[in-house]
């Protein structure tokens, strides 16, 4: 709450002569209307500064040397990569508030902040391949027969909630030293070997199959692939969805494109896209990948994960309310993004969209 510069003089004065907390400021003055939160921070700020008067912001530097040298520092990264400043290392480089920086950057340079994605590292070879088949695909596959493909993916999901340190932050009082926290509150821990499950789906603009659990302990070679994930679980509920017609997808990890492998779809699926068709390294191509798995992560974590059960529970009661919108929007982004790879020359084009 606001208090007026009388109010502000008279807890000053009752603090110092009586030593009034805040309940005592309140039944002594019913009339005054304070709220207890709003007089403990007064109090609060009285007694870290001995003063009541309201916080005035600091003057800002704001003059063209200083502008200068922020925008020196903030964009040094555009010809050395890697060398970018934080708002706090360039205002203690220069010595001024990182308030004043923030001005500088957004008000006189007229910035503003990009976050940064990971991505698969390309080599030329990458780029070529990626380039040419995203033209074979953008032939073979018209808008209209995009609708028939079933695009594939497995992902694995851990019971420890995925987490990007960079945004864990705990904020104590200045006077408080980091020996003083307990452990507990400054450390993030986790097991070694963090529990998890891996699982594959399939999805389509004509509908989607059941998440599919991979056996515990099990690693996905070609036998696997073909005898169990293929022909019992996502050819059949494709098949059930599509009838007799339907494109089968999948990438080129290696037991996707074992010859046997290869072979069983060309016996069993009307038609699919094989290895030597499919880009490599290009998760930015697979709708799966690119839109769905992330979708239902972000959901999944958002109930604290307590065992491999409960994480296979939150699986299952995600997909479940799973909107075909969003499995939609993901496919109808596909033959942009295999034009937007193509005009980056097989590179990375995520940025451009």
């Amino acid at each position: 709450m606001v208090f007026s510069n009388e109010d502000r003089i008279l807890i000053h004065q009752m603090r110092i002569a009586k030593g009034y907390g805040a309940k005592r400021m309140l039944k002594e003055f019913p009339n005054k209307n304070w709220s207890l939160a709003g007089v403990k921070r007064l109090l609060k700020n009285i007694t870290a500064t001995g003063s009541s008067a309201r916080k005035t912001r600091p003057v800002t530097k704001r003059t063209p040397d200083i502008i200068a040298a922020v925008d020196e520092l903030i964009m040094s990264q555009e010809s050395q990569p890697g060398t970018h400043r934080t708002l706090t290392e360039i205002a203690r480089e220069i010595e001024v508030s990182r308030y004043t920086v923030h001005q500088i950057v957004h008000k006189d340079l007229k910035l503003k902040c990009l976050k940064k994605k990971r991505a698969q590292e390309l080599t030329e070879s990458n780029k070529l391949a990626r380039l040419v088949r995203a033209k074979q695909l953008l032939r073979h596959y018209p808008q209209s027969k995009v609708d028939f493909i079933w695009f594939t993916d497995e992902k694995m999901f851990t019971v420890a909630t995925p987490k990007n340190p960079q945004n864990d932050r705990l904020y104590v009082p200045i006077v408080t030293r980091k020996k003083q926290i307990p452990a507990a509150r400054l450390l993030q821990t986790r097991t070694t070997f963090t529990k998890s499950v891996m699982v594959s789906v399939a999805v389509s603009a004509l509908g989607a199959t059941e998440l599919i659990f991979i056996d515990p302990g099990v690693k996905i070679n070609g036998a696997y692939y073909r005898d169990v994930l293929l022909s019992q679980h996502l050819l059949p509920a494709i098949k059930a969805v599509s009838g007799e017609f339907f494109v089968f997808q999948q990438d080129s990890a290696p037991a996707h494109r074992a010859y046997e492998t290869v072979e069983m779809l060309r016996q069993n699926t009307p038609e699919f896209i094989p290895p030597s068709l499919w880009p490599p390294n290009s998760p930015d191509l697979n709708p799966v990948d690119y839109k769905i798995w992330g979708v239902l992560q972000e959901r999944v974590y958002k109930t604290r994960i307590r065992d491999v059960a409960h994480l296979k529970q939150r699986l299952i009661e995600e997909w479940t309310k799973f909107d075909q919108l969003i499995i939609d929007g993901s496919i109808n982004q596909w033959r942009k993004r295999l034009l937007a790879c193509v005009a980056a020359d097989g590179g990375h084009f995520e940025q451009k969209l």
